[in-house]
């Protein structure tokens, strides 16, 4: 049968795919899994439950949680009752939270906590559009989802059910998704079922998938990325297993062994670091042996490019180091992809040498999201990119060389803002990226900046901090970068030291130091992230070459409102914070 609405996933899967594990979560210390039965009986009782509450076509109702089958229980039986479903981060602000509830008027709400039940509960008082909130974790007090699987089962309503469905086309609105940017309040994106579908049809070239395959899922399932493929893996059988939280991921590798997991950047950065950490510990032959390795793979190319005496070599890598690798992923990992963020091409290069293949990608909410991808499709990886463009769907670049995307992904428009969707996509439909890009072989899609970022020195130079950033991560000693600058003589740059490296490092010098603050003082740390710094300048244009850099003694967080759910920089908000570090880099006289 064609599956057109994302709903149709639920009899492909009981026809082709009929089986005992198609959802999973631990609960209590044990993994609890759905038959693929069991999944399409919850999602029929609980879209009964909501016309029983009255919910009438195109009303909104919200998910607020972490991820869990009840997630998708919900937002299967939110599209079936001909509802639209607005997945909200669950770390949200509360003035967010309530512009986001006034402005898609949301009627119902599905929450996973006590915290968020209480959250929700005082911002839903002072609105009355707000009738009811559901939990997914037993609350005192509190409404139970399984209230409206009970009415549900009391109350056939297939009949309707079927009807609704039948009336809703491909092409309609099935999901709101709020987009914290960097500044303002956030925009809904409006996703068609078409939308989700055409994209995850799309991404099957990903990977060999198959239906015996079992999927990790952590990241927000409210960020389209993560939805995406949770389609993806509905419609090709694959079993989705959700890790418990995104600190228990390294353990819940271990325990379910999945064939595939996404993630950003970020986590593969921390993966690698502790990988490093661990090799450190070592000592004489087999600590120079795992280096060996990891220096091997850092020089990895495709297709055997590097020669059959690296070949050779990668072998013996791959039974004394690289393995250990892999057994800590799970051991039965054949794909990564990574999107979100720029991936740095050594790590790329370094997994994909240990048999770990990691698949960078390229999309944004408004294009649901995959836009490009590096897949297993013949000869379609290059390191440095973010892949060939997928099928039916177009990238050209404007003049500025801004990606321009056209095809069945992007968006419908932003919720209640039709100024703001026809400043994003043009006459011509072609939606406005805001990154700029280029491609690689006339194949293979790379993005050079955010055009937003790109900022002029007072000397009229443009300078593309992400790209310079990027470099500059790439170092071990440095977490995180934001590159300054605007309207000033030269570029400067603010740095989050890795400090689980340098503890290593000041251990392995012994340099004592009794916290971050401490730490980030002293000469010896400074001029060694400031040579780190020189490593990059020299492949910089002068213009561009990073001057006086300052360190921070924490990571920057979403907590504190320095980074977007998606991890990019929220720049302005961390400039003002840092307003008096960035006075002394520019109030003193160059040196």
């Amino acid at each position: 049968m064609a599956v057109t609405r994302i709903f149709d996933i639920i009899p492909q899967l009981l026809e082709k795919y009929n089986k005992p594990n198609a959802l999973a979560a631990k609960v209590n210390g044990k993994w609890v899994e759905y038959s693929t039965q069991e999944f399409a009986d919850t999602v029929n009782y609980l879209s009964y439950g909501l016309l029983q509450l009255g919910i009438e076509r195109e009303e909104k109702i919200g998910i607020i949680s972490n991820n869990r089958p009840e997630w998708i229980f919900a937002d299967y039986a939110i599209q079936q009752s001909g509802a639209v479903s607005v997945p909200i981060y669950p770390t949200i602000s509360e003035n967010d939270l309530n512009f986001i509830f006034n402005d898609a008027k949301i009627k119902y709400v599905f929450v996973s906590s006590i915290d968020l039940y209480n959250k929700v509960k005082a911002v839903a008082a002072t609105l009355p559009s707000i009738k009811g909130i559901y939990t997914f974790n037993t609350i005192e007090g509190a409404n139970h989802w399984t209230e409206l699987v009970n009415i549900g089962k009391q109350n056939n309503k297939s009949k309707e059910i079927e009807v609704i469905k039948n009336s809703i086309k491909p092409n309609d609105l099935f999901s709101i998704l709020y987009t914290s940017g960097t500044t303002g309040n956030p925009k809904g994106v409006m996703l068609s079922h078409d939308n989700l579908i055409s994209n995850s049809i799309a991404c099957q070239v990903l990977a060999p998938f198959h239906s015996s395959w079992k999927a990790l899922s952590f990241l927000p399932l409210n960020h389209v990325y993560e939805r995406m493929l949770n389609t993806l893996y509905l419609y090709l059988g694959v079993s989705i297993y959700y890790a418990e939280s995104i600190d228990t991921v390294g353990e819940n590798l271990k325990e379910v062994k999945p064939q595939i997991f996404v993630t950003v950047p970020r986590l593969l950065e921390k993966v690698y670091d502790k990988i490093i950490a661990k090799g450190s510990e070592q000592k004489g032959i087999k600590k120079a042996i795992f280096f060996w390795a990891v220096n091997l793979g850092l020089r990895f190319e495709l297709n055997g490019a590097n020669g059959w005496w690296y070949g050779l070599q990668l072998k013996i890598a791959n039974k004394l180091v690289f393995t250990k690798w892999r057994e800590a992923l799970g051991g039965n990992v054949v794909a990564v992809a990574s999107g979100g963020a720029a991936l740095q091409p050594r790590l790329a290069r370094v997994f994909n040498a240990a048999g770990i293949v990691c698949l960078e990608g390229y999309g944004l909410t408004e294009t649901s999201p995959v836009i490009s991808v590096n897949n297993f499709t013949p000869n379609s990886i290059c390191f440095g990119t973010v892949g060939p463009v997928i099928e039916h769907v177009k990238v050209s670049f404007a003049e500025d060389g801004e990606i321009l995307v056209k095809g069945p992904n992007v968006m419908l428009g932003y919720f209640n803002r039709p100024d703001a969707t026809a400043e994003a996509i043009d006459k011509e439909g072609w939606f406005h990226t805001g990154d700029i890009g280029e491609f690689v072989d006339n194949r293979f899609l790379k993005i050079t900046d955010r055009k937003k970022e790109i900022f002029k020195t007072s000397g009229g130079k443009y300078i593309a901090p992400v790209m310079i950033e990027n470099k500059i991560k790439e170092s071990p000693f440095i977490e995180q970068v934001m590159v300054i600058g605007e309207n000033e003589k030269y570029a400067s740059a603010l740095i989050v030291p890795s400090f689980a490296y340098l503890k290593e490092y000041c251990k392995l010098h012994k340099i004592e130091f009794n916290s971050n603050e401490e730490l980030i003082k002293k000469p010896e740390i400074k001029s060694r992230i400031v040579e780190e710094i020189e490593k990059v300048n020299k492949k910089l244009a002068h213009y561009e070459t990073i001057k006086r850099p300052e360190l921070l003694a924490r990571e920057w967080t979403i907590d504190k409102n320095e980074m977007t759910p998606k991890l990019s920089l929220k720049r302005k908000v961390i400039m003002a914070a840092n307003k008096d570090l960035i006075a002394k880099i520019y109030g003193t006289t160059e040196q």
